[in-house]
Order: structure tokens, then C-alpha cells, then sequence
């Protein structure tokens, strides 16, 4: 009878500046180490062969690598832990062993062996929109993810820097206003048409006039 997948509690972490180990050196491994590099995190890779893309960013010093073998204590001091080798034995070592020492860790394509399993993502500029299938359809995620970036475009992370901007000089001033007096102001469909029209003045001019700051 098959394991029902577990319920995941959906958390963005903060990687910048943290060790992050990935054993393998292949493709997956390589996207993987490409993803936690965007968001600043300071990359460790272990295996006996590196494609070449691996090696190049190792050559460039935006990873460390360690050509050989996985060991017991190469997840010393990581934050987080990617097994993404096509040896399960190995994988399963790399899970033991970051579960003796507290390290979360997710092993790819094999949900029950994870703490932690990496969505399907759409990023634009700030804003960033996670989908996951818990481990059930990968392929469905990806499908969901393309059909979104179709309509998501970059006015998305114009809208964020101009409510943050604003948000920002208001609390400067010691103005204050609820959640819901945001909900409220942000008028989604007009400024994010203005935005795509390169009006950000007028649209900062709608968000203003709803708060009624204008």
C-alpha cells in the first residue's frame, strides 16, 4: 500500500552566507547549487567527478568542491543538506547523517527520505511564487510554473519595490495603517497596467491617493 505524502509546512528559508552542502556533481546537482547560489549561500560540493559547469564554477571560487568520495562529516556546520547523486546508497548515507546531527536534509526525488523537498519556483525580482505537488507530480508543478510565468511579467517586481518604497517613507513619518488598509489601497489590475506601461509615477500617485496621503 502506498505512503500517503506528508502535509509540508511551507517556509521560505534565509541561505545568505550559510554552508550548504550538495553531494553529487552532475546536472541536478549543478541546478541545485545554481538556485542557493541566487540567493547567497555559500556552496560546498563532494563528489569524485564534477560535470563541467560544476567545475567552472569552482574554478571561479563561487563554490568549494571536494573531488572524492561522500564521508561522515562532510555535513559538519551546514545549514542545509542536497543529496543528488544516482547512488541510492549513498543518498540514504547522506540522509542518515544529517539526521544524527540535526542537518535537514532533502534527498532529490525521494520525498521519504526528506526533511524538506524544493518547489517548483517563479521569481521576479522580490516576489517569488513556490508550487508543489507535496512529491506527488513534479511534472504537474513545472506545468503550473510555465503557465504562470506566462502571465506573471516583471511589473510584478516593480510593484513590490514601489508599496516597499512607500511603505517605508510612511513609517518614517509615523504614520500607520492596518493590513487591511494595504489590502484596500493596492489596486492590483490598475497599477500593475501602469507599471507595464512604464507609468510608476501614476501608479504610485493610485496607491497614495487609496491611502489617502495624496
Amino acid at each position: 500500500m502506498k505512503r500517503e505524502p506528508p502535509s509540508y509546512y511551507p517556509i521560505f528559508l534565509n541561505v545568505a552566507g550559510k554552508k550548504c552542502v550538495i553531494v553529487g556533481g552532475g546536472q541536478v546537482a549543478l541546478r541545485k547549487a545554481e538556485a542557493l547560489l541566487d540567493r547567497g549561500a555559500v556552496v560546498q560540493a563532494i563528489s569524485p567527478d564534477f560535470c563541467s559547469e560544476l567545475d567552472r564554477l569552482a574554478e571561479n571560487g563561487k563554490i568549494t568542491s571536494l573531488q572524492r568520495n561522500y564521508r561522515s562529516g562532510d555535513l559538519h556546520g551546514a545549514f542545509i543538506a542536497i543529496a543528488a547523486t544516482d547512488d541510492r546508497g549513498v543518498n540514504l548515507a547522506v540522509a542518515k547523517h544529517a539526521r544524527e546531527t540535526a542537518v535537514p536534509v532533502n534527498v532529490v526525488d525521494d520525498p521519504d527520505n526528506s526533511d524538506f523537498i524544493v518547489p517548483s519556483c517563479i521569481r521576479r525580482g522580490d516576489v517569488t511564487i513556490a508550487i508543489s505537488t507535496a512529491g506527488r507530480s513534479p511534472a504537474l508543478a513545472r506545468k503550473i510554473r510555465s503557465r504562470l510565468e506566462k502571465e506573471l511579467g516583471e511589473e510584478y517586481a516593480a510593484l513590490a519595490m514601489l508599496i516597499d518604497e512607500v511603505r517605508s517613507e510612511i513609517k518614517e513619518k509615523g504614520i500607520k495603517f492596518s493590513g487591511d488598509d494595504w489590502q484596500k489601497a493596492v489596486d492590483l489590475d490598475t497599477m500593475l497596467d501602469l507599471l507595464k506601461q512604464g507609468h510608476r509615477e501614476k501608479a504610485r500617485a493610485v496607491l497614495l491617493e487609496n491611502l489617502k496621503l495624496s
